[in-house]
């Protein structure tokens, strides 16, 4: 062969070489991640928390999405509006699936649902009723109705405008708690798409522009890794609080370990259960709409209680503050939501353990410290005793298992009568002879 040949073919084999170990060294451009997180439960600090310890992580991670997995009946104003500034200024795309099904965006959540940059929902799914409450639970004057509803629809409406939402429908939520379904929603421009799950999502928005403060980015999500977040303990235990269930056991846990700590002073451990509750508790009230109706019945419970403790009205009292306390804790939270409401279960479970806390413990209770000694001297009163010399008007008596100086004021007594005990003056009883009442015996 010619050399000159020779020598081309491995300077091609060569090349070829080179080319093969370059491509193999070359690692395919890795795909933005897409981070998720699940809000669920009442808009209010803790999932306003996550959401923006989320958002931070999708950031660091340089996420190119950020999907918000919604199902809420709605919470606080505050708590949405720090969510929704943080979704209109991110420069992470946000998309918000109102999912699974039965799931709802309901009140703030209808805020959170238009603010995203995208937003689907699943199939019976939900979405409206963004008419403001006060978080008080107290009527609030028409003129401050009015300057609040108004506030909250141009909100509203500005939020939509800047997404290229359906702003009148936004705003008929606020106004008029407008409700729809999720085909409504899709066919009146309220959402992107509806989707029966997230991946089918991630498969629907790839290759979608999104138009962010700074930038635009074109999303590719088809083959985009998904890395959950998931609520940390402290977020997890706050929110925990605002439910409605789990403030009525701790109101009741509160008042157990309060009632129990005043008959039992320096037992310490009741007292600081008791106060511990009570504060969760009043944290929860302070995000929850709690109705001042229901605190009034469930004090009236209380002091009906505790009258028939006092004053035994053969349960009748205890049976008003049984019907007093239902009808209180199912009034407690004003909201026409379930999820925002003490459940007829826990309801009628509180109010059977604790008409049975007063009937039987505190009544026992107030017996026992109402009832006369039966140690010491004071017991000895109206005792009887047997004279174990003439008591003329001294002498001595024998009174469980001891000899006791005895003195009468009236009739001589003689050795081995039976006597009472009027009273006790210092180490001398003061005693009168036993009546007879069966002479005829």
């Amino acid at each position: 062969m010619n050399p000159s040949l020779r020598g081309l073919r491995r300077i091609s084999l060569l090349a070829l070489l080179v080319w093969v170990g370059f491509a193999f060294a070359q690692k395919p451009a890795e795909v933005p991640p897409v981070v998720v997180m699940r809000m669920e439960g009442v808009i209010a600090p803790p999932n306003a928390e996550y959401f923006s310890r989320t958002l931070r992580i999708a950031r660091e991670r340089g996420a190119q999405l950020l999907v918000v997995e919604l199902d809420t009946p709605g919470g606080l104003m505050s708590s949405m509006e720090q969510i929704v500034k943080e979704m209109l200024s991110s420069d992470v795309p946000i998309a918000v699936y109102v999912s699974p099904s039965g799931a709802k965006a309901g009140s703030a959540g209808v805020f959170i649902t238009v603010a995203a940059h995208i937003a689907a929902m699943a199939p019976g799914t939900s979405i409206g009723a963004a008419h403001p409450v006060s978080a008080g639970g107290e009527e609030m004057s028409r003129t401050m109705e009015k300057k609040v509803v108004n506030y909250a629809a141009s909100y509203i409406r500005s939020i939509a405008e800047q997404r290229g939402r359906n702003a009148d429908w936004a705003e008929m939520a606020v106004r008029e708690s407008a409700a729809i379904s999720e085909k409504q929603a899709l066919e009146k421009r309220v959402i992107d798409f509806v989707v029966p799950s997230l991946d089918t999502l991630l498969q629907k928005i790839d290759g979608r522009t999104v138009k962010l403060p700074q930038r635009t980015v074109v999303l590719k999500t088809r083959e985009a890794p998904v890395q959950r977040s998931e609520m940390v303990l402290r977020e997890r235990l706050l929110q925990v609080l605002v439910n409605p269930n789990v403030l009525a056991i701790l109101g009741v846990l509160a008042l157990y370990g309060l009632i129990a700590e005043i008959q039992n002073p320096g037992a310490i451990f009741p007292g600081v259960i008791g106060v511990i509750s009570l504060l969760l508790m009043l944290y929860g009230f302070s995000v929850l709409p709690i109705s001042w109706a229901g605190i009034a019945l469930l004090v009236l419970a209380i002091i009906l209680f505790i009258a028939d403790a006092f004053a035994p009205s053969h349960g009748v009292l205890t049976l008003g503050g049984a019907i007093s306390m239902l009808l209180g804790l199912l009034m407690l939270f004003e909201s026409p939501d379930p999820a925002l409401r003490v459940s007829w279960v826990v309801a009628l479970t509180l109010t059977g353990l604790t008409s049975l806390f007063f009937a039987f413990i505190v009544a026992a209770g107030v017996r026992a410290q109402r009832a006369r000694r039966v140690t010491g001297m004071e017991a000895m009163q109206g005792a009887v005793a047997v004279a174990r010399t003439d008591i003329s008007p001294r002498g001595k008596i024998f009174y469980d298992g001891a000899y006791w100086n005895a003195v009468t004021a009236g009739e001589s007594i003689k050795a081995g009568e039976r006597v009472v005990i009027e009273r006790m003056e210092g180490l001398t009883a003061v005693v009168r002879k036993e009546e007879e009442h069966h002479e005829h015996d």
